[in-house]
């Protein structure tokens, strides 16, 4: 019998499989290797579950005013309300994104496995990857909808930043360490000082700018302490949004 040819074999199958757009695996078992797979169920998975947190943020901020819904012309709203805008958008979201992630778990966590590398039970959990996939993108689209369905409240966010001065305890805690650190006296224990004004009590504008002219601050911090407002304590915000909003 003639000896076989001397062909590089693996070659051929590694141009032959990559030919076709594939990752070659030169070594498997009887069925090819699914760590690929757990790990890119697992990111999708990931995305779901922030995509549920947004959900359900936002459906509390609809639920208190903070965000309003546009309404669509002839839709109905609740059955016996029809004053009323269900977020059936974020709601549906957040159980396909539910339903989903369910389904990505199972699929990670049994396509890892397999009895003495021999196993087929893989073919039949893998009918169920479009299943948890679609699932995914009905959240999305969902999601998207929603979101071009809002409006935010601005008159009422106004309106709760201006009832809660407390907010800007941190921006006083903050200049008064500053003024610590450039040598002044008397900026000792800032976060104490704040909590007796502040916790367990709301506090107006004008107690705020009572309490920091009694601090012993320099002209400057004072001045700027006091021209302060809950709703201009945004810090960085607008810059950083400016910057990486794209």
């Amino acid at each position: 019998m003639a000896a076989a040819p001397d062909t590089d074999w693996p070659a051929i199958s590694q141009s032959f499989v990559e030919g076709l757009g594939l990752d070659w695996n030169p070594l498997t078992t009887q069925i090819e290797s699914h760590d690929w797979q757990a790990e890119l169920y697992s990111d999708i998975a990931r995305f779901n579950r922030i995509l549920h947190n947004l959900c359900t943020d936002v459906w509390s901020y609809i639920s208190i005013g903070y965000f309003q819904q546009i309404p669509v012309e002839g839709a109905t709203g609740s059955s016996t309300m029809p004053h009323k805008v269900n977020p059936i958008r974020f709601e549906n979201a957040e159980a396909n994104a539910e339903i989903s992630c369910s389904l990505l778990d199972t699929l990670g966590a049994t396509l890892v496995t397999s009895r003495w590398q021999r196993d087929l039970t893989d073919s039949s959990s893998q009918r169920n990857i479009g299943v948890a996939f679609g699932h995914s993108m009905l959240a999305i689209s969902n999601v998207i909808k929603g979101l071009e369905r809002l409006d935010v409240a601005e008159n009422l966010l106004a309106e709760d930043l201006d009832e809660n001065w407390e907010v800007l305890g941190e921006a006083v805690q903050t200049a008064m360490r500053a003024e610590a650190i450039a040598g002044r006296e008397g900026m000792d224990n800032p976060y104490e000082r704040l909590k007796e004004l502040t916790r367990g009590h709301r506090v107006d504008g004008e107690r705020m700018r009572e309490f920091i002219g009694g601090l012993g601050l320099s002209d400057a911090a004072e001045q700027r302490l006091k021209g302060l407002t809950p709703g201009q304590y945004t810090g960085l915000a607008e810059q950083l949004v400016d910057r990486y909003a794209n």
